[in-house]
């Protein structure tokens, strides 16, 4: 095997948001990364809209909320509309639920914001070094590592890089996902579609009236940014080379008022519906569009991709500086395979439940009955029912520590977001002071959250101490702990134990709870080596 050109312990393939993110929560832990994307740079193209609440605490760790909503809409954007075209009224209007205002079960907000927008602020967040134009051709699998061939699409050159592990964020059609042979399952290819970026005055409709999506009979619309700037998305014509772009825009916006477009660009695209047979191939795992591609339907994609990283980048990073074994990191297929899986069915039924709305319009119309102007819609006040989806993940693996020592599969969240700290669940969200979540006490550590007051474990007679370390750093080498005192009450939805602890893992979910206080170090130490594959301690 000829030596490589360049070694790093995670190789990211794939420059949009989800190999960002994970470029930056790798950094954060320590990780050595290099990312590589074929494109000469970031994405000019808004493609997703959506940073849902789970995304932005997931930013909210990482210190990017602020910038993020920096450039975002206000909260009031945060609803969708349905209309005949986008200059008649509302017949339907509905909020998205954690996006348009505040909720008790987060500490922050979704928000709507456009990818080229949120791209730039993930790459400066991170100093690992990105190559654009930088393509992947090969990848060979071996015992220790992956070796990737590189292709430098400017000059043409070639370079074998080995590393560790790699991440696989290259998209719906994914050329790591292509080279190991790894399948997908879903309805595939579900049509061909053109997004029109323009420019034109619309405030007379829609400023008063603010909505993140407006849903209409002649395609979707949706404002860019802030400041201006539209988009209109359509089933692509059958001839797009000779089509007159701003006349389709035009016309979709309806005969009666004199509005000037100017299109900016176009960009055409196939929207997908699958998920990949399976997330790992040895040690290169499937994130993003390239493990699960949904439909657009309620921004759901890009947000399960940034779940995926948030939930693997902790589990190398324990693998790669020791104080975990490799079996952590295979936790990540049964973990997030489930969630790919409900994230498409719940994409599928967001489609069907925007086509209904205007199935239902168009009914009536055609019945000769009066145009509805408040046409009730087919889903509850949960935004197309998916807060639980978002807030409600529950993982079963050997990552978590049921009590029983079963693992079922995890519950179908459902519709709406129930706190609870049962193992495997995110921690439901507490205020711990002002403007301090639990979310908060989350970061490149695992937290044990203890009864008030807080006090370090007790020791165990059969093993040495804790010695001088403080309360919030109890000694249990090698695994970065830390100690966190829940609140005595809660005001929040969900009300802890008196006696409650959790073991909480660094992507913010329960690993282990005991009921009867503080346990023992040795408790704590065992549950930690349990549930990071850790190998045994030598006997003594």
């Amino acid at each position: 095997m000829p030596a490589a050109d360049a070694e790093v312990a995670v190789l990211i393939v794939g420059g949009g948001p989800v190999g960002l993110t994970a470029r930056a929560l790798l950094e954060r832990w320590g990780v050595p990364a290099l990312l590589v994307e074929k494109h000469d740079g970031l994405s000019p193209f808004p493609r997703a809209r959506l940073v849902n609440v789970r995304s932005m605490e997931i930013y909210r760790g990482l210190g990017l909320a602020d910038r993020i909503f920096a450039g975002a809409f206000p909260p009031e954007y945060g609803r969708v509309r349905f209309r005949d075209t986008l200059l008649d009224q509302d017949f339907a209007t509905a909020a998205m639920v954690g996006v348009n205002a505040p909720i008790p079960e987060s500490p922050t907000i979704g928000v709507v914001t456009s990818q080229d927008r949120l791209e730039p602020i993930l790459l400066a967040a991170a100093r690992a070094p990105v190559r654009f134009g930088a393509e992947l051709v090969e990848l060979t699998e071996e015992d220790e590592g992956v070796t990737a061939v590189v292709l430098d699409r400017r000059r043409g050159g070639r370079t074998r890089v080995r590393a560790r592990y790699v991440i696989a964020a290259d998209g719906a059609n994914s050329t790591v996902r292509r080279l190991l042979g790894i399948g997908t399952t879903g309805p595939g290819a579900m049509g061909r579609f053109t997004s029109i970026v323009f420019d034109a005055d619309l405030d007379p409709w829609c400023a008063g009236r603010p909505a993140g999506v407006y849903f209409t009979a002649h395609g979707i619309f949706t404002p860019l940014y802030p400041e201006g700037g539209w988009a209109r998305s359509l089933p692509t014509p059958e001839d797009p080379a000779h089509a007159d772009w701003s006349a389709l825009v035009s016309r979709a916006l309806g005969s009666r008022a004199e509005v000037e477009v100017e299109v900016v660009r176009v960009q055409h695209w196939v929207m997908s519906a699958f998920v990949a047979e399976c997330l790992r191939h040895g040690r290169t795992l499937l994130t993003g569009d390239a493990a699960h591609a949904v439909p657009v339907i309620g921004g759901l994609g890009m947000n399960a991709g940034i779940a995926d990283v948030h939930n693997l980048c902790w589990k190398l990073a324990g693998v790669l500086q020791g104080w975990a074994g490799p079996g952590l990191v295979e936790t990540y297929e049964p973990e997030r395979h489930p969630v790919a899986l409900r994230t498409l069915r719940q994409a599928v039924a967001n489609t069907r439940l925007m086509l209904d709305v205007q199935e239902r319009y168009e009914a009536r119309r055609r019945s000769g009955e009066p145009e509805p102007t408040d046409m009730e819609l087919p889903w509850s006040e949960r935004y197309f029912a998916q807060l639980g989806l978002l807030l409600g993940v529950c993982y079963r693996s050997g990552a978590v520590l049921t009590g029983d020592g079963a693992a079922p599969e995890p519950p179908d969240p459902g519709t709406d977001y129930v706190p609870t700290t049962e193992p495997g669940h995110r921690m439901p969200h507490l205020w711990l002071g002002p403007g301090r979540s639990t979310l908060d006490a989350f970061g490149e550590w695992f937290t044990l959250l203890t009864p008030e007051p807080a006090r370090e474990p007790p020791p165990d007679p059969g093993r040495p101490g804790p010695g001088s370390a403080r309360p919030e750093q109890p000694a249990v080498p090698p695994w970065p702990l830390r100690t966190e005192p829940l609140p005595g009450r809660s005001t929040g939805p969900y009300d802890p134990g008196p006696r409650e602890t959790l073991l909480v893992r660094p992507d913010g979910h329960v690993a282990a709870r005991w009921h009867d206080g503080v346990p023992h170090v040795s408790a704590v130490r065992d549950a930690l080596a349990a549930l990071t594959a850790h190998p045994p301690e030598p006997s003594r």
